[in-house]
């Protein structure tokens, strides 16, 4: 007989029960890993605390060094490359061509390698560049142009000079005993005076000279400076017979700004400077030859620049015979045109100016302009309003008929 007692008990230890059934289901599905913890540890015994708390060792980690692959970057196409500009062949110049003697700073340098490009097929002109890349008008301790130009006159015997100097020239210069700072008044005045001189050394060797004007450049105050330095340039040049060659427009935007690329002298862009905004690459080089070519064709005797001269044609001489020249076309002053005048259309009248013929009055268009009244409608019209409607008669409807 179950008493109250009893079912007490049993409720009170049902927890314990569970939990050793729970434990014994336990310990039999692993069973079956036991031998595997025994290869594993070798002679080392199994205990309920291994299945309940497992040790560091018997927990399966993944290997540390496996890395997850990562897909391959896929090779990238190289960028074609700008078909190469065609080289010019290289002419053999002649003997006795003549001499253009480029000096000046490094810009005249690369002034040289535009104009050897200009006249690469021409054999009678050839390009000398005596340029120094650090000189100028200040540093005359370091190389003075207006005396070493006489020499090199001299030496060269050339048909014309090219002068491009100037760059290097923001810096003090010792004026007597002091140094005066770039752009001052005592500093303008020596300078202009340097520049004379070389002018007039050029001048005085009876050969004729282009004065190429300075670009702009990266730096505002660089560009600034040498905007004063082109009118001392001009004014040099012009006091000694020369010609200044103003470039600047080549190089700056339609604003007056300094621009890095540009057009070249076929109008397609390209980089003209460098990234330092100092020197020039090398279709800015061209560029500069670009706006030198013309005049020094004049000089030359050149038809055109590019041209071929014979060698035998003395300098300043027209090349090829000169065409006849075409007879001028003489303007007239155009005599103002009154818009009342009749002959502007052929006619003898103003429209209006003479009074129309009268017209005939019974005319039904002038009965219906000057009276205002309509002609009578044929009957079975579509302008027939009458009621009751009219029969149209055989007249009417052959009138009719030919209207159609």
């Amino acid at each position: 007989m179950v008493t109250v007692a009893s079912v007490w008990l049993i409720v009170r230890r049902l927890p314990i029960l569970v939990l050793a059934i729970a434990v014994l289901a336990v310990a039999g599905s692993s069973a079956f890993h036991t031998p595997a913890f025994a290869q594993e540890d070798g002679n080392r015994g199994w205990s309920l605390r291994d299945l309940l708390f497992p040790r560091r060792s018997e927990r399966i980690e993944p290997p540390a060094n496996v890395q997850p692959v990562r897909p391959k970057p896929k090779a990238r196409k190289p960028k074609p490359r700008p078909p190469a500009e065609p080289e010019a062949p290289a002419v053999e110049k002649a003997p006795d061509a003549r001499v253009v003697l480029v000096v000046g700073d490094f810009l005249a340098g690369g002034l040289a390698e535009g104009l050897e490009v200009a006249f690469a097929d021409n054999p009678a002109v050839r390009i000398v560049s005596r340029s120094n890349g650090s000189s100028g008008f200040v540093r005359d301790d370091f190389y003075n142009w207006p005396v070493e130009i006489k020499s090199l006159i001299e030496t060269e015997k050339p048909s014309v000079v090219v002068v491009m100097l100037g760059s290097n020239d923001r810096q003090q210069m010792r004026v007597g005993d002091v140094r005066e700072q770039p752009r001052s008044e005592n500093w303008t005045k020596e300078y202009e005076h340097r520049t004379d001189a070389l002018g007039k050394a050029i001048q005085d060797a009876k050969v004729p000279f282009l004065w190429v004007g300075m670009p702009a450049f990266g730096a505002a105050k660089m560009t600034s400076d040498m905007l004063a330095f082109n009118d001392i340039y001009h004014s040099a040049a012009q006091t000694h017979g020369g010609e200044f060659v103003d470039v600047w427009d080549g190089f700056v935007d339609e604003n007056g700004a300094f621009v890095t690329s540009g057009p070249d002298i076929n109008g397609q862009p390209v980089r003209l400077r460098s990234d330092d905004g100092i020197n020039v690459t090398k279709a800015g080089k061209r560029k500069l030859a670009f706006y030198t070519e013309k005049p020094l064709a004049k000089i030359l005797g050149l038809a055109a620049p590019g041209s071929v001269t014979t060698v035998s044609a003395p300098a300043g001489a027209p090349v090829e015979a000169s065409k006849p020249a075409a007879a001028p076309v003489i303007v007239d002053r155009t005599a103002p045109m009154l818009l009342s005048d009749p002959a502007l259309d052929g006619g003898t009248e103003l429209l209006g100016a003479a009074p129309p013929a009268k017209a005939d009055p019974n005319l039904p268009g002038e009965k219906l302009t000057v009276e205002g009244k309509a002609p009578v409608a044929s009957p079975g019209r579509a302008d027939d309003f009458s009621w009751p409607p009219k029969t149209p008669t055989a007249s009417s409807e052959t009138s009719t008929a030919v209207r159609r």
